[in-house]
């Protein structure tokens, strides 16, 4: 089996790269391969590569992120997010092809206190939010084997995150202000790609099980209490850190005025993923608290 991964050097992607070898011969794409192949920003590009190279699935875990940036850059967002994974779905219906995508509790409106379900009327907030709904609507639509998974507050070992942020931020600020009523799961990439290569396994031999789930981690908190968990952490793993920090303030989004909305509830209901594919998924503690040793 040939698996075709788009987006290897991303926090995902460098993780899907280790989960996705056990189940078949691996080719990664990204930006710096040739012909564009890897290129999203241009779609007949990508549609060429998988025309190419053939693969009996096709893994999209690139996108347009910069969810500030994207307010200003609409165009590029869609094209990255939108145009270029439908893109890949036709190329993989035309193959006879599994497409995996993954996509983002920003599709929702943030609304409420009750972790969203994957059949929740959907009412994205941002420009990012609106393009990465187009591209799961587009993957869903134009490939019939598909698994599109919704993550959120995603981490990991390889590339920037919010706790690197924070450890550099306590080593050169005596205060921080740190958002307390946006709720989520933070959520490691090493956990969504091992989900990913188990779900796809059974998916592979089971084709009814497409569909669109969500994966995250257990458990909710908020941004303020992100951060607490990692500086408590990080000072018990190591009781001598040199930080200037003293203090923490908790406040409210009010309180950061950015070009995009962001959603207060950004909890996910797992249950279905869970039930369908038979997995645990941890609290999201254990993959901070891993991530902070693995940093010592």
């Amino acid at each position: 089996m040939k698996i075709l991964l788009f987006g290897k050097t991303g926090q995902l992607g460098w993780e899907l790269q280790r989960s996705l070898s056990l189940l078949g011969e691996l080719v990664t794409l990204d930006r710096s391969a040739p012909s564009g192949w890897g290129d999203l920003s241009r779609p007949e590009g990508v549609a060429q590569a998988i025309r190419e190279i053939r693969p009996d699935v096709i893994v999209n875990a690139a996108a347009y992120t910069a969810v500030d940036r994207a307010e200003s850059e609409p165009d590029l967002a869609l094209t990255v997010n939108g145009q270029a994974p439908a893109a890949m779905a036709r190329e993989a219906q035309n193959l006879g092809a599994w497409m995996v995508h993954f996509s983002t509790d920003y599709v929702f409106d943030g609304s409420g206190e009750r972790p969203w379900r994957e059949v929740d009327r959907t009412g994205p907030l941002n420009v990012y939010g609106q393009t990465k709904l187009v591209g799961e609507t587009g993957v869903a639509g134009s490939c019939e084997r598909h698994l599109v998974l919704r993550t959120s507050w995603v981490f990991g070992r390889h590339g920037q995150n919010f706790a690197k942020t924070m450890l550099r931020l306590a080593g050169e600020r005596e205060r921080l202000t740190v958002i307390d009523d946006q709720m989520g799961a933070p959520t490691g990439a090493d956990l969504i790609a091992d989900a990913t290569a188990h779900a796809l396994r059974q998916a592979l031999v089971e084709p009814r099980l497409a569909g669109i789930y969500h994966v995250v981690a257990a458990g909710e908190t908020s941004w303020h209490g992100y951060a607490m968990r990692i500086f408590d952490e990080a000072r018990r793993l190591n009781p001598s850190l040199a930080w200037k920090l003293r203090e923490v303030a908790a406040v409210p989004s009010s309180g950061f005025v950015t070009p995009a909305r962001r959603p207060n509830n950004s909890r996910l209901d797992t249950g279905r993923f869970r039930q369908t594919f038979g997995l645990v998924l941890p609290h999201w503690t254990h993959g901070v608290d891993r991530l902070l040793r693995d940093l010592q």
